[in-house]
């Protein structure tokens, strides 16, 4: 842990794949305040993510490892041994757009959230926002969970729901959702 104002404070690494809507949120919070503790790097697997520009603008170091072509034991080192760098203790996985492997999850147990664009347990992994506009579900939302090996499966910790209007179409209710 590292001080701020006098007191120890966590040391987080938030995983992003994209844009970086949730990232940004989740790095201004810190910055600002709101969430105690510090971003000490975000990190991403896709070398042209937006998010990574995000970064850099509020001053937080960066490390890009793109998986294409590694295997998952050999990318998860690799990150393994860049967030060791940088002294990250917790995980915040927003966007990241990557399975992270079991074992893994196990060197950070109980340490990693993720934000997941559903109301879990349903629409549990990929495309989970155009899914719940083709099932035509009322209500949609966010859950943030505790990561494990099992594929969004982890102890919810807080959702958010909005209603869908209908006429939004999966983007709309993907900017609604993700902002």
């Amino acid at each position: 842990m590292h001080e701020a104002n006098g007191k120890a404070c966590p040391k987080f690494a938030i995983f992003a794949s994209g844009r970086g809507s949730n990232a940004t949120v989740l790095m201004d919070s810190f910055i600002s305040g709101f969430n105690l503790g510090e971003v000490c790097v975000l990190v991403s697997n896709h070398a042209d993510a937006p998010v990574l520009e995000r970064a850099k603008e509020r001053g937080i170091a960066t490390v890009c490892i793109p998986h294409k072509g590694m295997p998952r034991e050999e990318h998860d080192a690799a990150m393994f041994v860049a967030l060791q760098e940088h002294g990250a203790e917790h995980l915040l996985l927003a966007g990241y757009m990557r399975i992270l492997g079991s074992k893994f999850i196990q060197e950070f147990p109980g340490h990693i959230l993720n934000i997941h664009p559903s109301l879990l347990p349903d629409f549990r992994g990929l495309r989970a926002i155009e899914r719940q506009w083709e099932e035509r579900v009322k209500v949609a939302g966010a859950t943030v969970h505790e990561v494990i090996a099992d594929v969004d499966a982890g102890t919810t910790l807080l959702q958010g729901s909005i209603e869908v209007r209908g006429d939004e179409g999966p983007e709309g209710l993907a900017d609604r959702i993700l902002n």
